[in-house]
């Protein structure tokens, strides 16, 4: 072998790496709820290492980043703690009353709305005096709900169906009747249109957010059990029982098709620029990638035990899979998968964080 050629081969591990580019973090920090260890994790992810353990006194199930805090909700006490991210320490908290199933950010930013199970309401939690100033009573006992993001109105999927409910003082509820439980619900980005799973039939329904009356019912391929939307909401990605991945256009009230995407698909996350759509196989212990533009399979990367969430970093350069029955954080690097020849890819790293993590935000640093 001469000079010339030793030198071309020692060159060419460094220029694979170059091409690849250096995985430099993300400038910021994961917060991740312990369901099963009453405390809130928190993850420099710039060096993927656990700091520290916000302690509760009881067991996280969602966080909430808004404006300088961030937000956790114990559904057992019905009570929501304000972290400050900052100095990573409890600040405050209040019940809101009997068990809380859910909250949300108001588009205000200057309330959190709580959803209530057991006393059948839905409760705003003024962020100024950390006290609920106002309750929406709903006919039924609730599951999820979600907020309109032009109109002051909620639609809450409940045991009997969705409720449609205004959420200014003295505003009134309508409902639309389901043969069974609802499944997720969700508005559009323009507010106009409120999408409801329907499980007993499966199918989505599409309702008008003025009447609770429905406009349209669209067949699917699953039972809907959760709902994903792409960056600019065009698309809607729906999971449950059936096996596979089911996409919606909305704005057109279209099936567009399904995609299979592993034995039990679940959780999901999208990102931008690539597009993809990470879903979780809690029965395998992958995570499917799905190339949005193309609606085929890019690649299926090795996770943890039970993977049941998964954010996206704001940069898009990260996918952080919470794996709720190995307690631990698998991180998985986006640029990489675009970079493949084949399906199989690599984790990035793994990152303890806790038992039963269930719910992650993500906070740029300062």
């Amino acid at each position: 072998m001469t000079a010339a050629s030793r030198r071309m081969l020692l060159a060419a591990p460094f220029a694979v790496a170059c091409r690849r580019g250096k995985a430099i973090g993300f400038p910021g920090f994961a917060f991740v709820a312990n369901s099963q260890g009453s405390a809130v994790a928190a993850v420099d992810l710039t060096t993927f290492t656990l700091v520290r353990h916000i302690r509760l006194d009881d067991h996280p199930a969602q966080l909430i980043s808004l404006g300088a805090s961030v937000y956790a909700l114990t559904p057992a006490t019905g009570s929501v703690h304000e972290l400050d991210p900052a100095r990573m320490a409890f600040r405050r908290k209040t019940r809101i009353n009997g068990t809380a199933i859910a909250m949300q950010a108001d588009p205000s930013g200057r309330a959190i709305w709580v959803l209530c199970r057991e006393n059948r309401e839905l409760a705003r939690l003024s962020l100024e005096t950390f006290t609920v100033d106002r309750r929406v009573k709903l006919p039924a006992p609730p599951l999820s709900f979600a907020l309109s993001p032009e109109t002051p109105q909620a639609a809450i999927a409940t045991d009997t169906g969705i409720a449609v409910a205004g959420t200014e003082a003295g505003a009134a509820v309508r409902t639309a009747a389901f043969e069974g439980p609802a499944g997720p619900v969700a508005f559009l980005k323009n507010g106009r249109l409120i999408l409801a799973g329907d499980p007993a039939n499966s199918r989505l329904a599409v309702l008008d957010p003025a009447t609770a009356a429905p406009v349209a019912h669209l067949p699917l391929a699953v039972k809907p059990r959760r709902f994903c939307f792409n960056q600019d909401g065009g698309q809607l990605f729906i999971t449950g029982e059936g096996g596979a991945v089911a996409i919606v256009y909305p704005y057109q009230t279209q099936v567009a098709g399904t995609i299979l995407a592993g034995h039990a698909p679940g959780a999901m996350a999208a990102s931008a620029s690539p597009d993809y759509l990470f879903v979780a196989n809690p029965a395998t212990a992958n995570v499917s990638v799905i190339d949005i533009g193309t609606q085929r399979l890019a690649a299926v990367v090795p996770v943890g035990s039970g993977p049941s969430h998964i954010a996206i970093t704001p940069d898009h350069q990260y996918a952080l899979v919470l794996n709720e029955q190995s307690g631990d954080m698998a991180v998985i690097r986006i640029a990489v998968l675009t970079q493949r020849r084949t399906k199989a890819a690599p984790l990035f790293t793994m990152v303890p964080v806790g038992s039963g993590p269930l719910g992650a935000v993500v906070r740029a640093a300062g």
